[in-house]
């Protein structure tokens, strides 16, 4: 495919400096890009880049004299390339139809143009709508619902009566509805809560490889739209996760916790269990979120507080060594002191 740059800039709400019938066939770094292709400019730390690279066009947010080509000026270069990206990003791969090496159980409804590829099973009673692509290795449980235009890569698993949403991307490895960590203590044994919930995750979802999302105890485990998650991420039983939110790789969000909408979360954050989270809030990575976090704040560390203050504490903790060589000076001192003033008062009243 090949479009003009004029179409690109109307795609993003661009202006054109230079050029605008060049013709684009793909989108590169700075480094890579050749005749053909477009980039962007990230900032000050690539000025040595965007001076020798060959792309026939670049993506900016200010005119750059150093770079002689044709460029598109927008507010956010990062969010335009996203949606360039986008043009150029090859489709998902599809399997022709119904594979023989499927196999699909009975009373399965299927939806129109759906494509299913070898070794993928789908359970009893499931229904699967339309434009569905399911790929190898797949295991869709009894009465699975999928919604339309969704996508499950290879060795996805969705365990009994789950509900995914239309136009949602389930990465590979990862398993939805497995059961949650429940038990009770009798004495010394552990013995398992069951667990008859379900997961429900709505449309425009992706959820990242490995995942693992847990049904509820009783009710629902609830992904709610436009949430993306990244890889390596684990949702215990009865969790609701907001619209919106993101969640970064390696983050493990206990059962019964609330996460608001539009939340973002760094990478190896871990929650307790019950706790809220208000929407807009920003985790810094590898907190530990152990209480209730009103909206719109943004908090780091073991436990979170304001990130400002994380900050200061963190670049205090170098100083540690030399805070505790203070002290013990002062310590010193103060013994120092009392030795002299011990002194000073016994004899006074000596001579009195």
């Amino acid at each position: 495919m090949k479009i003009t740059l004029k179409q690109i800039a109307d795609l993003v709400g661009g202006e054109v400096l230079g050029d605008k019938d060049v013709l684009i066939k793909g989108i590169s770094s700075l480094a890579l890009a050749g005749d053909g292709e477009i980039s962007f400019f990230k900032g000050s730390g690539f000025k040595d880049q965007i001076k020798e690279t060959k792309a026939s066009a670049v993506i900016v947010r200010e005119a750059i004299d150093t770079y002689k080509g044709a460029q598109i000026v927008v507010k956010d270069p990062y969010f335009a390339y996203a949606r360039v990206a986008a043009l150029f990003s090859p489709p998902v791969p599809r399997f022709e139809g119904i594979s023989e090496k499927a196999i699909i159980e009975k009373d399965v409804k299927i939806g129109q143009d759906v494509s299913i590829y070898p070794l993928v099973y789908i359970g009893y009673e499931a229904i699967i709508g339309s434009n569905v692509t399911i790929f190898p290795g797949a295991y869709i449980g009894n009465r699975v619902k999928i919604g339309d235009g969704t996508v499950l890569y290879p060795n996805v698993t969705i365990m009994s009566d789950c509900i995914i949403g239309k136009d949602v991307t389930v990465h590979g490895g990862t398993v939805i509805g497995s059961d949650g960590f429940g038990y009770a203590r009798d004495g010394d044994v552990n013995v398992k809560i069951p667990q008859v919930g379900i997961v429900e995750i709505e449309d425009d979802v992706e959820i990242g490889a490995n995942n693992t999302i847990d049904r509820a105890s009783i009710g629902k485990t609830v992904i709610r739209s436009g949430v993306k998650t990244d890889n390596l991420v684990q949702i215990g039983h009865n969790v609701v996760v907001g619209e919106n939110t993101l969640v970064v790789a390696q983050v493990g969000i206990a059962g019964s916790t609330k996460i608001g909408k539009n939340v973002i979360i760094g990478g190896q954050v871990g929650f307790a269990d019950h706790v809220e989270i208000g929407d807009r809030v920003m985790i810094g990575a590898k907190s530990g979120v152990s209480h209730s976090i009103p909206a719109g704040e943004i908090v780091s560390g073991i436990p979170t507080m304001p990130h400002r203050l994380w900050l200061k504490t963190r670049g205090n903790i170098k100083k540690l060594p030399l805070y505790l060589e203070r002290i013990k000076t002062l310590e010193n001192q103060v013994k120092d002191l009392e030795t002299k003033i011990d002194g000073f008062v016994k004899s006074r009243f000596t001579r009195s």
